[in-house]
């Protein structure tokens, strides 16, 4: 109760500090990739870790029951940055790109006077060489700059940046934007990396060691009022249920995340102790929080709900939703929906799941078939959760008139003119196939590094199943990878027959279609890479080669310019 008090005291602080003084708070938000919960100290787990975030956690506030909407990286940081669910914001990690309609967190605390800064340890955050287009949109300073591997390009891919150099550049960007006259919202994203359990453990040591340095780098700068909040996009399978990495599944290991946040100093003279909130809360709930901060009003469409009102007692503990996408869109089997509410965990999906997570948090007694009522009645609610999204569906994947033309004058016929939204579950539940995906999923970390091992890896896949769309996308681009341009354009376009929106599907059969000379077709796949991935300089390059062989010179000269070349 004391604890409960002094929260009250400070957020009544907060709240009156803020609205009556021009300075607003400077605003940081780390985010870890696949840190799972039960890694963090400051939630229970034993041994030594995460010593900097368990000190952190002694002086915030600790959100032991937090849930991402989704187990995988763009997509979760699409719900963070913007306070809106997947179905709105129509990311995927196969492609997409953020609606410029959709408010989002950095545009509007830069539009209120904020700079703004983001630094990346993922090629899978870079909005030009990335599947995140659109993330840079309000940030003033955005820091990625990473490489694909590029078929017959001889620089070496850079697709990752260890924790400690991340922390490095973000500290360089304090010593010189910390002092400014305006406020700062920064974000820093750090990869805790994807490995067997040990090297796992290592990662999150190290991703909690780069956390310190920033921290550290705050405190002995004084840099204040500063609002702090971290927390993981998503877990990390590690095997449980059968899942090696994350992706598919919506059990704890991957959606359960850390989450704490810590408040601007203030004058009240008592210094803060941990307060535990053990309400759920989600991720969707950060961006709403940061703006209620700022004291910037919270758009309608941002369906969060601030974290400071939920530990404060006073906004009440919500249902938990999250999907996972990737199974439906990248394999062509059922996707996933969940729906967490009281003690128990249920999974809509072909086969379905209830879980008590009271009794079995561990979720391994399925009571889907002695619970009925119980089922009935948590499923109906996660059906009315889905009507309030029926009418919205994923505009930037939807192929336009003019690219399905493009593609039925090479052949391709039937072909969807957008991603399936629906979300009625049907088809292969991706629980009969988890060893499936662990193999495709593993493949796809090869492809550049290591080609052979995904060739041999993949090969059985596609012969026992050719249609699922990242094993033919994954093995066409290790063929090109290897000079068999001929194999990886067939692979590549059963990729594109499968998911006709990818625009990586499309760069990558026309770069090796370049390659083997056929430049009117590889015109036609680049001018619908280059439409969907605008910043992306590889593929305006490529396209500008394809038009100096097809006689189209000032095409090309337009395309080098776009390229930067």
């Amino acid at each position: 109760m004391l604890r409960q008090a002094f929260l009250g005291l400070v957020l009544l602080f907060l709240s009156v500090s803020f609205a009556a003084s021009a300075s607003k708070p400077n605003l940081v938000l780390i985010t870890i990739d696949s840190a799972r919960a039960d890694r963090m100290g400051f939630l229970g787990a034993k041994g030594t870790l995460t010593p900097n975030l368990d000190r952190l956690a002694k002086e915030g506030i600790v959100f032991e029951h937090a849930y991402a909407q989704s187990p995988t990286t763009v997509v979760s940081h699409a719900t963070i940055l913007t306070g809106s669910y997947p179905q709105s914001t129509g990311m995927s990690e196969i492609g997409g790109a953020l609606p410029t309609s959709l408010p989002y967190l950095p545009d509007l605390l830069k539009s209120q006077g904020y700079r703004t800064g983001a630094f990346v340890s993922s090629i899978d955050l870079d909005p030009s060489n990335g599947p995140a287009q659109g993330f840079d949109r309000g940030f003033q300073s955005y820091d990625a700059g990473f490489l694909p591997a590029i078929p017959g390009d001889a620089r070496p891919p850079v697709t990752e940046r260890r924790a400690d150099q991340v922390a490095t550049r973000v500290i360089a960007w304090l010593d010189h934007n910390a002092q400014g006259q305006s406020p700062f919202f920064l974000w820093v994203q750090i990869s805790a990396g994807r490995a067997t359990t040990a090297s796992y453990n290592s990662a999150i040591t190290a991703a909690d060691s780069a956390v310190g340095k920033i921290i550290n780098t705050l405190l002995q700068r004084n840099i204040e009022p500063t609002a702090l909040i971290v927390a993981a996009d998503h877990g990390e399978g590690l095997r449980d249920h059968g899942e090696g990495t994350s992706g598919i599944f919506l059990y704890d290991e991957t959606i359960h995340v850390p989450l704490l946040m810590k408040l601007p100093q203030t004058r009240v003279a008592t210094k803060p102790a941990t307060t535990r909130v053990t309400a759920k809360v989600r991720l969707v709930d950060i961006a709403p929080t940061l703006l209620e901060l700022a004291a910037i009003p919270v758009p309608p469409q941002m369906l969060g709900e601030s974290l400071l009102r939920i530990a404060n007692g006073s906004g009440g503990e919500k249902p938990v939703y999250s999907r996972s996408d990737l199974p439906q869109r990248g394999f062509g089997w059922s996707p996933l929906e969940s729906w967490r509410a009281s003690k128990y965990l249920y999974i809509r999906d072909p086969k379905p799941e209830l879980y008590d997570l009271t009794a079995d948090p561990a979720a391994a007694h399925n009571l889907a078939q002695s619970s009925k009522g119980t089922l009935d009645t948590i499923a109906a609610q996660l059906d009315a959760f889905d009507r309030r999204f029926s009418g919205e569906a994923n505009k930037s994947a939807e192929l336009s008139s003019s690219e399905m033309q493009k593609l039925a004058s090479l052949g391709y016929a039937g072909l969807q003119k957008s991603a399936p939204t629906a979300a009625a579950v049907a088809g292969t539940d991706p629980k009969d196939k988890i060893a499936v995906a662990n193999k495709v999923l593993a493949a796809i970390a090869l492809d550049s590094s290591k080609p052979d091992r995904a060739i041999a890896a993949l090969e059985p896949v596609v012969a026992a199943d050719p249609n699922i769309y990242l094993a033919q996308y994954t093995l066409g681009v290790a063929l090109a990878h290897k000079g068999q341009y001929a194999e990886a354009v067939k692979h590549l376009h059963k990729a594109i027959e499968l998911q006709p929106d990818s625009a990586w599907g499309h760069y990558e059969i026309g770069a090796v279609l370049v390659k083997t000379g056929d430049y009117k077709t590889a015109v036609v796949h680049l001018e619908i890479a280059t439409g969907r991935l605008p910043a992306f300089a590889p593929a305006h390059q490529a396209l500008a080669e394809a038009y100096d062989h097809t006689g189209r010179a000032e095409d090309a000269k337009r395309e080098r310019a776009k390229a930067g070349k």
